[in-house]
């Protein structure tokens, strides 16, 4: 006999393949997830930056949902905040000198382009020209 140790066979766990896989990962991703991938895919199909890939002073268009929106005074002028998620990361969007804006609503999705700034170290984008998505487009 031969003291050599065998070689093992490799110890590959076997994948379901095609529809089924897809079905069980659907199944076992959290809720949250799968809306960050979704929102993620929107971002790529509109032919905008993902908010991960920004940087300060670029100009870049960005979409997502807007998760808050609040009335929040900066040097005594009202100024409306949101903050847009992309499934990446998310930026604040501030409209300085309005109070309220009609469809700038927690929930909604949007296109803003203007260029990014950092405020206490999160990315801002000041009065961006933007576009508000169908509602028929809300998932």
């Amino acid at each position: 006999m031969s003291a050599e140790p065998r070689p093992e066979k490799s110890a590959k766990p076997v994948r379901p393949a095609g529809r089924f896989r897809r079905m069980i990962e659907r199944l076992s991703t959290s809720q949250e997830d799968l809306h960050s991938a979704e929102l993620q895919e929107d971002a790529e199909a509109a032919g905008c930056t993902r908010i991960c890939d920004c940087h300060d002073r670029e100009i870049v268009k960005v979409t997502g949902t807007l998760r808050t929106v609040t009335l929040r005074p900066r040097a005594g002028v009202p100024a409306l905040e949101a903050e847009l998620f992309d499934g990446s990361a998310a930026l604040d969007v501030v409209w300085l000198g309005r109070r309220s804006i009609v469809g700038i609503e927690p929930g909604r999705r949007m296109i803003a382009s203007g260029r990014i700034s950092m405020s206490h170290g999160r990315r801002v984008l000041f009065n961006p020209k933007y576009e508000l998505r169908p509602l028929g487009q809300e998932h």
